[in-house]
């Protein structure tokens, strides 16, 4: 199944999601949005959440503890294992929870594109078809665009306030 959440792509298979999205910023500034613990939790997570990281360690074996905090106030802990980190090219990891450590492994790249534009590729590998299934009705799809749409936002803000080359 192909979907377009205003400029995120979606893709899903028997137990995978694939979301693509092309940003008007380098590679590098990209990447260090998405490894960097004060710019992550200016943009990690669906709109109306927010992020608050306990730890982050973007290297190999390396873990970023975090939570979401949803509109209503509930508190989703989540832990990420680095399995891969390939500065500024690749990010490999299982994502999960304190009751649910392996829930499901991701695979993020970062593409140079013409024009210091860079395409984002997560791929999000589930263990069964189910557990995909699961994910897709609690709103993993919708969740992932509006995540990449609020760091597509902290990317421009970072233009208007001087914080990035460009």
């Amino acid at each position: 199944m192909n979907d377009m959440t205003d400029e995120t792509a979606i893709e899903t298979g028997e137990r995978h999601m694939t979301v693509r999205r092309t940003f008007d910023a380098s590679r590098e500034r990209v990447w260090d949005a998405w490894t960097d613990s004060d710019q992550i939790d200016q943009w990690w997570g669906p709109d109306g959440f927010t992020t608050t990281t306990d730890e982050m360690d973007a290297t190999p074996g390396g873990v970023w503890e975090f939570e979401m905090i949803g509109p209503d106030g509930e508190e989703y802990p989540n832990r990420i294992v680095y399995d891969e980190v390939e500065r500024p090219e690749r990010l490999a990891y299982t994502h999960g929870s304190p009751d649910d450590p392996e829930m499901f492994r991701v695979t993020v790249t970062f593409d140079e594109r013409a024009g210091n534009t860079t395409e984002l590729t997560m791929e999000s590998r589930y263990p069964s078809a189910e557990d995909l299934d699961d994910a897709l009705e609690f709103g993993a799809d919708e969740g992932a665009a509006q995540t990449l749409g609020r760091l597509d936002e902290h990317l421009r803000r970072l233009d208007t306030t001087g914080g990035g080359e460009h």
